[in-house]
């Protein structure tokens, strides 16, 4: 078989389907009150859903784009197209999915990964969710994976309510406030006390229409003793704008782990947050890739807010030609003896640009607290860019504290190594960077490392010559 040595040799089919737009309805271009009023009436909210979006409209119209980060000059709002309705309803049998999107997602390997792996799968098409179903012996332990729309309006409404964007709030920052104007789609978890969800939820979300955002909306609350995996998957598309908060709740000596892997099309603005508050003996784990997008901005937040919760965030950004990735963590510890580690690889090459940010903040009665930040970054050519940015607001003297950051280029004594038991050049590169990964990769379900070490290989083709 001959070896595809070049970026356009590589079958990318998987990752850049594009399906012909048959949207059944969409607003018209822009931001406005009668764009955000119609949105929240064509998706029959209550009265007090409506009168929150127009709040976050005002919000966003007082606020100004963050300058403290990449720059945002190229994002539009007055062309980007906030909502789009694809030609179906959302359905808890596969079968029922219209033909064009049910191979999208088939190609993607959804039906298989769910009659194999997970729990229960949502599939996201545009702004609304297509697909939605879990297995019947979890939903019979009183666990609830639907969508956020569903959610609102059902017996979980006041629920909803009182949690929806009280993490992430509308004015946290202008972004946050665009989400709660014209958010649609998503997912609402509920895990009973006690409950041990064994095997991963996943939530999928495809985009297929050309000058549009997506703005689904993820709420996660995992009572008392209860554990959950949560998986989310992206996948490339046309669009320009990606703005999707998840707020999770972690209660007393329950787990949440939240992975992502992220393969957005490299014309996209990427301004996802993420945030968890712990509460007594509980624990957050974060796992992230970052494959895509034009510019990301992303840094999941953890609040240690309970005595001996904990904290773990493990991530890894390639930024190639063209992009410029954002990303990092924050914690904050508030309760006695807790716990935080952030572990962080990113890449770069072809001048794309990696800028790692970390904010570690101690409270002053968080007494007896640990935190450790590892940034590793690594170069693979002398034109691209690497930063790293910690910040760290120490108030007791009675904590344990560490940071470390390495910035290096592959080894060409390793390379000439590799290449000296037969493997090429290039191959022997990709090697060195799927083993500088195998952090994260060790974190993913099988299913995901594997995509994530296909996306390194895809990455890293045609990086030499």
């Amino acid at each position: 078989m001959e070896e595809k040595t070049y970026v356009d040799d590589i079958d990318r089919s998987v990752y850049d389907i594009k399906n012909e737009e048959k949207d059944v309805y969409r607003v018209k271009e822009g931001l406005t009150p009668e764009i955000v009023t119609q949105i929240s009436r064509e998706k029959k909210d209550p009265p007090w859903m409506e009168l929150f979006r127009l709040q976050s409209l005002q919000i966003y119209n007082q606020m100004r784009v963050p300058d403290w980060g990449p720059s945002l000059e190229g994002l539009d709002m007055e062309h980007i197209v906030t909502y789009v309705r694809p030609n179906t309803r959302m359905s808890a049998r596969w079968s029922d999915v219209p033909e064009e999107i049910k191979d999208t997602f088939e190609r993607l390997g959804i039906p298989k990964a769910e009659r194999k792996s997970l729990a229960g799968v949502g599939a996201q098409y545009d702004s609304e969710l297509v697909y939605h179903h879990v297995r019947e012996e979890v939903a019979a332990q009183g666990v609830v994976y639907t969508d956020m729309e569903s959610a609102l309006k059902g017996e979980y409404a006041p629920m909803v309510r009182k949690h929806f964007m009280k993490l992430v709030r509308p004015n946290d920052h202008k972004f946050a406030a665009l989400h709660g104007a014209v958010w649609s789609g998503g997912s609402f978890v509920y895990v009973p006390p006690g409950i041990s969800v064994t095997v991963p939820l996943q939530s999928y979300f495809r985009l297929n229409a050309p000058g549009a955002g997506q703005f689904e909306h993820t709420l996660i609350i995992v009572d008392e003793g209860a554990d959950l995996h949560f998986i989310e998957g992206h996948r490339p598309n046309m669009k320009w704008l990606i703005c999707m908060p998840a707020g999770c709740g972690v209660r007393k000596k329950a787990r949440l782990r939240y992975s992502t892997i992220e393969n957005w099309s490299k014309n996209m603005y990427n301004l996802n947050t993420k945030r968890a508050v712990v509460e007594e003996g509980g624990v957050i784990e974060w796992v992230s890739g970052s494959f895509g997008s034009h510019v990301s901005c992303l840094y999941p937040m953890s609040i240690l807010k309970g005595k001996d919760s904990r904290a773990e965030f493990t991530g890894i950004t390639f930024a190639g030609k063209g992009q410029c990735l954002d990303t990092g963590a924050k914690i904050v510890h508030q309760g006695k003896n807790t716990s935080s580690f952030i572990n962080t690889r990113s890449i770069s090459k072809d001048g794309g640009i990696s800028t790692f940010r970390s904010s570690v903040v101690v409270a002053k009665d968080a007494k007896q607290s640990r935190a450790a930040v590892s940034c590793q970054s690594l170069m693979l050519d002398s034109f691209s860019r690497s930063d790293t940015i910690p910040a760290m607001d120490i108030r007791t003297p009675d904590a344990d504290i560490g940071h470390e950051a390495r910035i290096g280029r592959i080894s060409e004594d390793a390379v000439f190594y590799l290449m000296s038991r037969g493997i090429g050049e290039e191959d022997a590169r990709a090697m060195i960077v799927s083993g500088f990964a195998e952090n994260v990769s060790r974190e993913l379900p099988l299913e995901y490392a594997v995509e994530m070490n296909n996306l390194i290989q895809l990455e890293m083709k045609g990086s030499i010559g």
